[in-house]
């Protein structure tokens, strides 16, 4: 009943996170703005970005400018709850040039983020339905697991491959399909299950977090700026910050400024070493005043202050999308992906089958 109750929600986020498993790939094959000719000469600081980017989106609340690397065109990313919005403006790395303004809300692999988080429903409504169908997914797991261990050799002979020579009905092959496909994805399954949990229900997030060893807040706060009499910054603060990064950092593939929110926000920055990593971000946050470093309570600081839970709590996304082994791993979490759809349709067909035996 378990099974009945959550198959289709089951399904329908199985089968979104195998079409969003290789979006990054397939977006930079069809959308050749994402991409700048390398030249030789300076790349522009973030202001020039930001003082383009806002006349062409004046209404729109600009949270930063990203750098992605040699090679990338310039993003500046436009993000706001109220309205909603979520635009990303690509620009040319060396005169700010608008290359492309895309709204993200109207692309595909938004809409299949939504259906893969909410269902296509309101997040309110959504988000717990996912959620909590995950875990039943993983109670589902486990007791499959004790159920189709086999009680004896003779019954493990069949349990562990497919014996379709010897099967004519497709009640059997059927049968197979959900508990051998099932077993020998388990484990694996069992990780990207756990891992997809951690983004809707607060309180498991911080069980295994506090389990293995957590001592930060999980909730993102971000530090406050000291207003001081008088300042004397002969450049933009953006700029600066920039500048200090790319300094600290020679070797990163990445650098993320975050634009100014208020009189006393910081600066937050970051900056990742790893391609197409999110754990390995290292966060800053400066005062925009002063441009002294302000530390954090929360798991999202700097890399070398991270301890082996704060990590794990960081790894969730790239465990979860299998990014983590590079894109092997997104192969295999894609092929995951198909069997976790399988096993609600096969296993209805085994339940329906069952309900509807011919008496002699």
């Amino acid at each position: 009943w378990l099974g009945l109750s959550t198959g289709l929600v089951v399904f329908i986020v199985s089968i979104t996170g195998c079409l969003y498993a290789f979006q990054k790939e397939i977006q930079d094959v069809t959308q050749t703005f994402r991409f700048s000719k390398i030249e030789n000469r300076e790349i522009l600081p973030p202001s020039a970005f930001e003082n383009v980017a806002r006349k062409a989106l004046p209404k729109a609340h600009l949270h930063a400018i990203n750098y992605p690397g040699k090679g990338r065109s310039v993003e500046a990313i436009f993000y706001g709850f109220d309205p909603e919005h979520y635009y990303i403006i690509y620009h040319n790395p060396y005169t700010a040039k608008i290359l492309q303004v895309q709204n993200i809300e109207e692309t595909f692999f938004h809409w299949v983020l939504n259906g893969h988080y909410y269902l296509w429903l309101p997040p309110k409504i959504g988000q717990p339905i996912t959620s909590y169908s995950t875990l039943i997914f993983v109670f589902m797991l486990i007791t499959g697991i004790i159920l189709w261990w086999p009680k004896n050799k003779a019954a493990a002979k069949q349990r562990f491959w497919f014996r379709w020579k010897d099967a004519t009905q497709w009640k059997r092959k059927n049968y197979d399909l959900h508990n051998i496909l099932g077993f020998y994805s388990s484990t694996l399954l069992l990780i990207i299950a756990v891992t997809g949990i951690f983004f809707g229900i607060q309180w498991f997030t911080y069980l295994i977090y506090s389990a293995t060893g957590g001592e930060k807040e999980l909730l993102f706060t971000e530090p406050i700026s000291q207003k001081p009499i008088t300042t004397s910054f002969k450049k933009p603060v953006a700029d600066l910050v920039w500048e200090k990064m790319k300094k600290e950092h020679p070797n990163a593939l990445s650098l993320e400024v975050h634009a100014i929110e208020s009189d006393s926000s910081t600066i937050g920055a970051n900056v990742n070493t790893k391609e197409d990593m999110y754990w390995s971000t290292d966060y800053r946050y400066f005062d925009q005043y002063t441009l002294k470093e302000i530390p954090v309570k929360h798991v999202y600081g700097r890399l070398k202050d991270a301890k082996f839970a704060d990590k794990l709590i960081r790894m969730t996304y790239d465990i979860h999308t299998g990014g983590i082994l590079g894109f092997a791993g997104k192969i295999l979490a894609f092929l995951l992906s198909l069997v976790a759809a399988s096993l609600p349709i096969t296993g209805f067909m085994i339940w329906w089958g069952r309900r509807n035996k011919v008496k002699a």
